[in-house]
């Protein structure tokens, strides 16, 4: 149970006085691959969400898909639905001769608020292509398409996109077959690993050879952080910020990163919010020795609109 064993991870400061914690589970990875630091239950079972974009790429590189530079960013983002993310997918699905009416993932606004108000202004309705897994949704029909597989039934678990997305989890986080198969809120099957897991493939990512899919996904990731979230977006900035990480988060408090060198995080917020991540992941790159994150990783608490605390990781509990 995600609830069990996670400890504090972080405190919610206001006005000098503690007002809430949140729990969690987080492992640190040494670049050998040993566990450098383990804090709640780093084997603990669990759905890392939006976090598995990069290792559903490499797969979807392995079966054919032809996708590199800011497309293949895309294609691992939860983009925030601005007008460049938008005719990405239309360029990813155009490339493969399709187009948005062929996306099956659930429809949604974009998740940038001036985004958002500019689309419903103009008189649209939610929608695939603006939902965040639009890239990804549009890389699996290329994949599809350059296989030569059915692209109508792509989501179903049993498809051979599935099961290549499937074992690629499997062998990258080194957790074997997932225990748990359920649908992710896009409409795309979701599979279960750990946050060691999570870690361990965020690794392999980041420190694969020259020319393989897992370095073709990393210098995408590198080279295009905006492709991958959006203009303020956490996960955009924290790599703007720190040459050679790969990072992604992931909906109900998941984020993993990793550096050049192989050390990497995961991190499950227990209650699921997304509000400790900055602060947590930006204070555990500090201890991995990457320095001057403060401004990427503050959260601000405020007061009638005036920040009078902030968010702070409990990286007393990570150093012990």
């Amino acid at each position: 149970m995600i609830g069990e064993r996670a400890q504090v991870v972080a405190r919610v400061v206001r006005g000098g006085v503690v007002e809430s914690v949140h729990r969690g589970h987080v492992v640190v990875l040494a670049p050998d691959g040993s566990v450098r630091a383990g804090y709640g239950d780093p084997d603990v079972t669990f759905f890392a969400r939006s976090s598995l974009k990069l290792v559903q790429a490499v797969a979807m590189l392995r079966c054919g898909l032809d996708l590199d530079g800011e497309l293949l960013a895309l294609a691992c983002a939860s983009h925030s639905g601005e007008p460049d993310h938008l005719a990405g997918v239309r360029r990813i699905l155009a490339g493969a001769g399709l187009d948005e009416a062929d996306l099956q993932n659930t429809p949604a606004l974009p998740l940038d608020t001036d985004a958002a108000t500019a689309w419903v202004v103009a008189g649209n309705k939610p929608t695939p292509l603006t939902q965040n897994c639009s890239g990804k949704h549009s890389a699996m029909l290329a994949t599809c398409v350059a296989a030569g597989w059915d692209r109508a039934g792509y989501r179903a678990p049993d498809h051979p996109l599935q099961r290549a997305i499937r074992a690629t989890i499997a062998e990258l986080t080194g957790d074997g077959d997932p225990l748990h198969v359920t649908v992710d809120g896009c409409g795309a099957p979701l599979f279960s690993c750990t946050p060691a897991g999570l870690a361990r493939a965020f690794a392999r990512i980041a420190t694969a050879p020259v020319g393989t899919p897992e370095h073709r996904v990393a210098a995408a990731v590198r080279a295009h952080p905006w492709w991958l979230g959006g203009t303020g977006r956490f996960p955009t900035r924290l790599i703007e910020a720190v040459p050679g990480l790969v990072a992604k988060d992931g909906a109900e408090g998941v984020f993993a990163a990793a550096l050049p060198d192989g050390s990497a995080l995961a991190v499950k917020i227990a209650d699921g919010s997304p509000r400790p991540l900055p602060p947590v992941v930006t204070g555990l790159l500090e201890t991995l020795g990457v320095p001057g994150l403060g401004a990427v990783g503050r959260v601000a608490v405020l007061g009638h609109g005036e920040p009078v605390g902030e968010v702070e990781p409990a990286l007393d509990a990570f150093r012990s």
